[in-house]
């Protein structure tokens, strides 16, 4: 029986075509088709101005350096999300402050934020987690209120929408990670928008060694360049991307239907504002071994993930910085329970019966044990 995967990036023709062509104009690096890959992604998200860079942690990076946050500053970060929104933050100088979450959408709590906040808070980072909007009215209202920057993870969440609009769209700055397991990918690369020009003029500089013309330097950068290869295929992608999530969201409602009968297991939640774009399918394993449940359902031939198994105040990293400490029960009960379930636009409606009819199966197997 054929192994269904938990990730498997949509390559087309048209992606093939468009990275041959790159090939063939001999402009390999950065160029052109990055810049109209710049303009179509902010189109798309409705922002107005964009810098591709070389993946999603710089993209955080750079966007921090862009607004000045350093040595000093406070950034409000929740504590359930991939590491690199964290030590983005370090990487910069300043001090990241881990809030909990929300228990059914796993996104950044409105009301911790609101705790959180000192005089030395100068950014909140939002992350749309799995592919579910953050409460982002809600936070650029109080950002705005407080002189705060509102910055938007978006690395999973292309083409999410929240009251309507784009994910993206409501921070003062917003980056997005295009590494190879997203919902739009290019391998590897990153984006960072703004409808602030200077924002994305600093980010420019920043991404090309701090240079604002030819040999002369402004700042201190790097290069965090995207090539023309990865830009021509993220454009290919980006034409595509609405249809594919569409096939997400189908799948992700069927898998639902079978989930919502299996007693101890909770599907994803979708807010009635929301249009969550299921980069991951997380469900939670409340009555029975979670790891049991995972194990049960790779030897049945599907492969599932935990997202993420140790909250960012239990990585040694935040231990040894003192963050061990800190008491965050919701995000360290999602930690015990997520299990993330494949939906990805290559399976069939009989691929996802299968996963759901496994996971019942497995659910009711690792009770018993």
């Amino acid at each position: 029986m054929r192994r269904i995967k938990m990730f498997e990036p949509q390559i087309g023709s048209e992606e093939i075509n468009a990275v041959v062509d790159v090939l063939k104009s001999r402009w390999l690096a950065h160029g052109p088709v990055v810049e109209a890959f710049e303009r179509e992604f902010a189109e798309y998200i409705g922002v107005r101005y964009a810098a591709a860079v070389s993946n999603g942690t710089v993209a955080l990076v750079l966007a921090l350096k862009a607004l000045d946050v350093g040595p000093g500053d406070e950034v409000i970060v929740p504590n359930y999300t991939f590491i690199a929104t964290a030590t983005s933050v370090l990487m910069v100088g300043a001090k990241p402050v881990l809030v909990d979450v929300e228990p059914d959408t796993f996104n950044i709590s409105v009301e911790e934020v609101q705790k959180a906040i000192t005089s030395r808070t100068r950014a909140v980072i939002a992350v749309h987690l799995f592919g579910h909007p953050a409460d982002v009215k809600a936070l650029r209202e109080i950002c705005d209120d407080r002189g705060i920057h509102l910055i938007e993870d978006a690395a999973q969440a292309h083409g999410a929408e929240a009251y309507g609009r784009k994910v993206g769209s409501w921070g003062h700055v917003s980056t997005f990670s295009f590494y190879a397991t997203k919902n739009l990918t290019t391998g590897e690369g990153g984006m960072v928008l703004s409808d602030d020009e200077q924002i994305i003029r600093r980010v420019k500089m920043l991404r090309n060694h701090g240079q604002i013309a030819k040999y002369v330097h402004e700042m201190l950068g790097g290069n965090f360049r995207m090539t023309s290869f990865q830009a021509a295929l993220g454009r290919a992608q980006l034409r595509k991307l609405d249809m594919l999530n569409d096939v997400r969201r189908r799948n992700a409602a069927l898998l639902s239907s079978i989930v919502r009968e299996i007693h101890g297991v909770e599907p994803p939640v979708e807010k009635l504002w929301a249009r969550h774009v299921y980069h991951l399918y997380a469900a939670k394993i409340l009555l029975s071994d979670r790891d049991c449940v995972a194990d049960c359902m790779k030897n049945a031939g599907i492969e599932v993930a935990v997202h993420y198994p140790v909250p960012i105040n239990k990585q040694p990293l935040f231990v040894k910085l003192g963050y061990g400490s800190l008491v965050l029960p919701v995000s360290e009960k999602l930690s015990r329970v997520e299990l993330s379930l494949p939906v990805h636009p290559g399976l069939s409606e009989e691929d996802i019966a299968r996963v759901g009819n496994a996971l019942k199966e497995c659910v009711e197997k690792c009770a018993q044990g």
